[in-house]
């Protein structure tokens, strides 16, 4: 289905997004990321086990892989991809340098998007950096840390702004008074993505600018023990992290990780008689994944043929000349057209050329904004 320059060894991903993997030392977060990446960052019971952060490139399960290569049976299948990022424990005073905060800091701030794991579980025999288990307070001291750093940067700005003033610039202007306002959100410990930016039409780039930790996406992780899953309700640490999700508009997903890195571990035909013994139909991982893909406004594409079946990773409203770039940037600068049929009736029709007999297959031009789950054929001219 894809022109022959789309198998050439410059093939390359237009997306290419990452999420890290962010809390107090020893509540999970390295155990979490060998069970989705398999790269097996160490674990330990103690803090900072891990110093350099690790990087795991996790695939997004996905069923319409398997389904769409039933019409083809294709030599491969390539799943759309995500970067997972382990980052080492956050402590108190963490943006003044405590337990090599900046080190951490710097970390975070190269990621597009962030998920805390928040222990939710009771055991004597995992000690925890302040000697007690309460995600919320666990919570409120990562996020009060990355707002603190952040309003570094903010009233740095904010000054610059201030003697830039008697420049009568109205971007400096503008600056000036939300710098100020966003301090004081931060101060009080409220994330930037919760701040109200001012109805300015340079107010966005002047915050945008700024690359603060806070404004980022993020979503929680409720790290429970086994014995919750199937009850949460009963979990009063996990409920408790639910309704500070709530009223931050976050989601937040429940998993063992412990389990987890348990099933990573098993062979693929092992797994579901595992999972089933657990009350699980699938890994708890897969939801972070495809939750971490959403959040970060991810869709994807498929092309489907003999070669291969893959799913392409482009942001949601992208068109279709930028679409095509993710296979490679020569079908943007030649783009024609793209034929596209919808995944389900490529497999209830039998394939492309079926499709396009029964009049499912349209023909769309540089306007197509492409949707989730699209199957498309590009045609192109370099």
């Amino acid at each position: 289905m894809l022109n022959s320059i789309a198998r050439d060894s410059r093939l390359a991903l237009l997306v290419g997004l990452s999420i890290g993997i962010v809390g107090l030392p020893n509540v999970g977060k390295s155990t979490l990321f060998n069970a989705l990446s398999a790269a097996k960052a160490e674990a330990a019971n103690y803090p900072f086990c891990t110093i350099e952060p690790n990087v795991g490139v996790v695939q997004v399960p996905d069923p319409r892989l398997a389904a769409l290569d039933t019409v083809v049976h294709a030599d491969r299948i390539m799943p759309a991809t995500i970067d997972f990022v382990d980052i080492a424990g956050l402590v108190r005073g963490a943006h003044k340098g405590e337990g090599l905060g900046n080190q951490f800091l710097s970390h975070i701030r190269e990621v597009d998007a962030v998920v805390q794991v928040a222990r939710c579980f009771d055991d004597p025999n995992v000690v925890h950096v302040e000697n007690r288990v309460d995600p919320v307070a666990d919570i409120d001291t990562v996020t009060m840390e990355l707002c603190l750093k952040d309003l570094e940067t903010v009233n740095k700005r904010g000054d610059r702004a201030k003697k830039l003033l008697k420049t009568n610039n109205a971007i400096e202007k503008i600056a000036a008074e939300m710098c100020d306002a966003l301090a004081k959100h931060l101060d009080d410990g409220r994330p930037a993505r919760t701040f109200r930016v001012p109805d300015h039409a340079d107010a966005p780039t002047v915050l945008r600018e700024m690359h603060l930790l806070t404004a980022k996406p993020m979503f929680y992780i409720g790290n429970v023990d086994e014995g919750s899953l199937g009850k949460l309700a009963e979990n009063k640490h996990y409920q408790a992290l639910k309704a500070r999700a709530e009223a931050e508009k976050a989601l937040v997903v429940p998993i063992c990780a412990s389990l987890e890195a348990q099933i990573a571990e098993l062979e693929p035909a092992d797994r579901p008689e595992f999972l089933a013994s657990a009350g699980l139909t699938e890994p708890g991982l897969f939801a972070v994944v495809r939750t971490g893909f959403d959040l970060l406004g991810l869709i994807t594409y498929f092309t489907a043929g003999k070669v291969e079946v893959r799913a392409w990773t482009i942001k949601r409203g992208t068109k279709a000349p930028q679409a095509a770039a993710a296979i490679h940037t020569d079908f943007e600068k030649g783009f024609i057209k793209a034929e596209v049929v919808w995944w389900e009736d490529f497999i209830k029709l039998g394939g492309e050329s079926k499709a396009r007999d029964a009049g499912k297959m349209g023909i769309e031009g540089k306007e197509y904004v492409v949707r989730d789950g699209d199957v498309m054929h590009f045609k192109f001219n370099v």
